[in-house]
């Protein structure tokens, strides 16, 4: 009796958390430089949705917002998806509430592979662009620690987690001594890149995202049942009929292809990942069946208002957006500590 009730909360909920989403991607593609009323934004986004023409006196306002904001604004979204359901797993996976996208090192194996391409190639390794040489990267690491992190054939949580610290302390040492041979102008697109930004968004970059997080997203969530049969303890899930070491190995992998995609085009973003889980968890409880949708949605809205924050506060120039998610994630995560939530 009380299955189908909360079936309909959590829906009303994810539908309210969508439409609040929507209005935040709306606002975010209306402020900026020049602010463009939230009616224009919307005629011209709907105008190019349904294949209208642009009118002529609207060129202007069209390049500004169809062109520039909407692809970082929509970018922005799907880097907090992929961020926070990558979170949600990987802290299932290892056992470990302190678990977050960047744990396994696949951070620190994007940053290597980009700085290679900024630092050796001048933005191309192997004809390769900076995404594609960061997504390459952040591939390898994964690899190693699925490698390093096997115990008899099987994955071991304790051993990928050890693995993974090791595997980012080693690649951040060569990531740190390739920006000491980095010339001024390298070293600040570097930097910027490895905090982490969307403001080089584009429409060709979007299909393949959107697809990679869409689809691992869906993937991931048919897979509900079997993560909160995994968060039992391994006994319990392997009496329930689940292969605890084959379900750990797809969700290492589908989890490392989401935080792989999003850090190959939006740099190194820390927190999310983190923060945005144990948020939901808070407000919604550990059931993935609701967890991972709302933790998509709220990842989502998260990135498009700390991406709005990052080009609005210190106008006209920008922060990068590692910044910001430090600055809002280390206190929230200390206050979780301090109530014991995540230890208990």
């Amino acid at each position: 009796m009380t299955r189908r009730p909360r079936k309909a909360a959590t829906a009303a909920v994810l539908l309210a958390m969508t439409a609040l989403l929507a209005l935040a991607m709306m606002v975010a593609i209306s402020v900026g430089a020049v602010n463009v009323p939230l009616g224009d934004v919307w005629r011209i986004v709907l105008g190019r949705l349904l294949g209208g023409q642009v009118a002529a006196g609207d060129l202007a306002l069209d390049q500004i917002v169809w062109n520039f904001r909407t692809p970082r604004v929509v970018l922005a979204a799907l880097v907090g998806t992929g961020l926070a359901v990558s979170g949600v797993v990987l802290q299932a996976v290892v056992a470990n509430p302190l678990a977050d996208p960047y744990v396994l090192g696949v951070s620190s194996g994007a940053s290597l592979g980009a700085v290679l391409a900024f630092t050796l190639a001048g933005g191309a390794l192997g004809g390769l662009g900076v995404s594609s040489a960061a997504f390459l990267g952040a591939v390898a690491a994964m690899a190693l620690v699925f490698v390093l992190g096997r115990r008899a054939g099987r994955l071991a949580p304790t051993r990928l987690v050890l693995a993974g610290v090791a595997v980012g302390y080693v690649l951040l040492a060569a990531t740190s001594y390739l920006q000491l041979r980095a010339t001024p102008a390298e070293l600040r697109a570097v930097m910027f890149w490895t905090l982490g930004s969307v403001a080089g968004a584009r429409w060709d970059q979007l299909p393949v995202v959107a697809t990679v997080v869409l689809t691992t997203t869906a993937a991931l969530a048919l897979l509900a049942g079997r993560l909160n049969a995994l968060l039992a303890g391994d006994e319990s899930a392997t009496a329930l009929g689940v292969d605890v070491h084959r379900l750990r190995a797809v969700l290492l992998v589908l989890a490392s292809l989401l935080t792989g995609t999003v850090i190959a085009v939006a740099g190194g973003i820390g927190f999310v990942g983190l923060m945005i889980p144990h948020l939901v968890r808070l407000a919604f409880g550990a059931d993935h069946r609701r967890l991972l949708p709302l933790a998509a949605v709220t990842g989502a809205l998260y990135m498009v208002l700390v991406d709005l924050l990052s080009r609005t506060l210190t106008r006209p120039n920008e922060l990068p957006l590692g910044i910001l998610t430090a600055l809002f994630g280390a206190p929230f995560f200390l206050w979780l500590l301090r109530r014991n939530t995540t230890l208990d």
